[in-house]
């Protein structure tokens, strides 16, 4: 049985049981694998955009006799994945501006029931873009590995939300649910900025005056989002 890492286990505890799944930039399809072995999912086409991955993609799939229930397919996001084929879809590793470029193009043609990403970067974009195409996020995840931090997020469409710009942050499951890695997180990035804040001060650096103002703006959504955990 394949043994995930901590990001790649955090994911895959985010993905809905039964589920028919789109692997876009599958890698080696490690994921697409351990989805099938837990059975966690009924069906997985592994998605990818460089031949090279894909094709060790294969003899992994081939080597955990999974070759009936894994289709592989050279793709460019979600371009070869027609409608119907897939009810969830799967985004790990990639930044937070191209996952929001794959499901731009992606929500114009596709029918897409719930989706688990895993932004490496610019995560508010991509709350803040669910959000504005009427996707909840239900649930979110967080750990830290390797001296980094990693979220994840599983969304599904709702006709019903509410969002709020401490959400785009930091994440609504997260802060209500009192994620101890994302207060671990918080209470680092608090301790940078008033660090960084205070050295501007001593410096009297009046050409900072636009970078402190950021600052204060980020600390006020900061204590917003420690409130969550007193």
């Amino acid at each position: 049985m394949l043994k995930l890492s901590k990001r790649m286990q955090m994911i895959a505890d985010l993905v809905p049981k039964n589920s028919r799944i789109a692997d876009i930039g599958c890698d080696h399809a490690y994921l697409s694998i351990y989805l099938m072995q837990k059975k966690i999912a009924k069906s997985v086409i592994a998605m990818d955009v460089n031949q090279g991955p894909l094709k060790i993609a294969k003899e992994h799939i081939k080597e955990a006799g999974l070759e009936t229930n894994i289709q592989i397919r050279l793709s460019d996001g979600t371009n070869e994945l027609k409608e119907g084929e897939a009810d969830t879809l799967l985004i790990a590793g990639m930044g937070g501006r191209l996952i929001v470029k794959i499901l731009d193009e992606s929500f114009c043609r596709l029918k897409i029931k719930s989706l688990v990403l895993q932004p490496q970067s610019e995560i508010s974009m991509v709350r803040r873009f669910l959000a504005q195409q009427g996707y909840e996020i239900r649930k979110e995840s967080m750990v830290r590995e390797d001296g980094k931090y990693y979220t994840a997020l599983f969304s599904v469409k709702s006709e019903d939300y509410r969002f709020y710009p401490v959400y785009e942050r930091y994440g609504k499951s997260l802060l209500e649910s009192r994620n101890p890695v994302l207060k671990e997180y918080l209470l680092s990035q608090e301790k940078k900025n008033n660090q960084i804040i205070q050295t501007i001060k001593e410096q009297g650096k009046e050409s900072h005056g636009e970078l402190l103002e950021e600052l204060y703006k980020e600390m006020e959504y900061i204590h917003l989002a420690l409130s969550y955990f007193s």
